[in-house]
């Protein structure tokens, strides 16, 4: 059964899906990731569907079955369940932009349900594990913009999209304050410690102008190009790649055996606040989640800790 309105003509799947590329960009304020990752997942399905026997020539002719199949195939194909969720659910998207639009009567998404996500605990570093960490980067220029960029990192807990889009603008020193743009453009204060202060202010004055003076594309007049905060070797803005490569320099020196991103010093800031007493809105604001029930998967990683403790120390336990 044909989902189109009468006398609708369906574009081509390119077409319809420029246009919804244009809306997640414009209405939606979709990060350039989250475009990626969707532009490629729509784009794999309507393969797979057409390499099957009794294939989708249009859009409107998918099914939910057909859905179900794709499922089916990359559960086969041994995906992990985050990547199958985020797959449906770019489809879901896709297709309920389609209705939206007048392209299709309904949805085939509604029928399907999805796989539900495993819920394990976040991986944090421990006080002393974060202090060596924090501690490694040397006095050298690249050393003191690392140093500033991981006492960032832990002081704030912010995402490192948000830690590279920092601008100088952005920074209060005297409330200790900075305005950062988060998912979906919005923006949030985050607090910072007078430890990370003195890092940045410390970078600031010794560090950023040198670098930002190097010849090349941002050399020499930074300022009249862009005021990013994080610069690189050249003076250019500081990219997400960039803070990665960083954070697995020193935890390679530190030779950790945990699996340590730039997201675990977000984890450690949020778990050694709840530790020491902060409570759940206010971290939730801090760490800028839209809902309460993310911030609260921080407290089962506390609660584990007191279990362990009690059983280590009580005599009965």
């Amino acid at each position: 059964m044909k989902m189109f309105p009468e006398n609708k003509k369906e574009d081509s799947v390119d077409q319809l899906l420029d246009q919804f590329i244009l809306y997640l960009k414009i209405e939606k304020n979709a990060s350039q990731h989250t475009i990626h990752n969707y532009q490629r997942d729509i784009l794999q399905f309507m393969e797979f569907i057409c390499s099957q026997d009794a294939g989708a020539a249009l859009l409107a002719d998918v099914t939910p079955l057909m859905i179900r199949s794709y499922l089916a195939f990359l559960k086969s194909e041994q995906y992990a369940k985050a990547t199958i969720m985020r797959r449906i659910a770019a489809l879901r998207s896709f297709f309920r932009f389609l209705c939206r639009e007048n392209i299709l009567k309904e949805n085939p998404c509604k029928a399907v349900s999805t796989p539900k996500l495993d819920k394990r605990l976040p991986i944090f570093l421990d006080t002393g594990e974060i202090g060596e960490l924090i501690s490694l980067p040397d006095d050298s220029f690249l050393g003191i913009r690392d140093k500033a960029v991981l006492e960032m990192l832990y002081a704030t807990g912010i995402r490192v999209s948000e830690l590279v889009g920092i601008t100088l603008p952005d920074i209060e020193f005297s409330s200790r304050t900075i305005i950062v743009t988060g998912k979906g453009a919005k923006q949030r204060i985050v607090l910072m410690g007078r430890t990370a202060v003195e890092v940045v202010k410390t970078y600031l004055s010794r560090v950023r102008p040198c670098l930002c003076s190097k010849p090349g594309k941002y050399g020499r007049q930074p300022e009249k190009l862009h005021k990013y905060l994080y610069v690189n070797n050249r003076g250019g803005p500081l990219t997400d790649r960039s803070v990665r490569r960083i954070v697995d320099k020193y935890v390679e020196i530190m030779a950790l055996k945990k699996n340590v991103s730039p997201h675990t010093i977000r984890h450690t800031f949020a778990t050694h606040l709840l530790d020491n007493g902060a409570d759940l809105r206010s971290v939730q604001e801090l760490l800028g989640h839209v809902n309460l029930s993310t911030t609260q998967l921080y407290t089962h990683i506390t609660t584990e800790r007191l279990k362990a403790s009690y059983k280590k120390s009580h005599p009965r336990a």
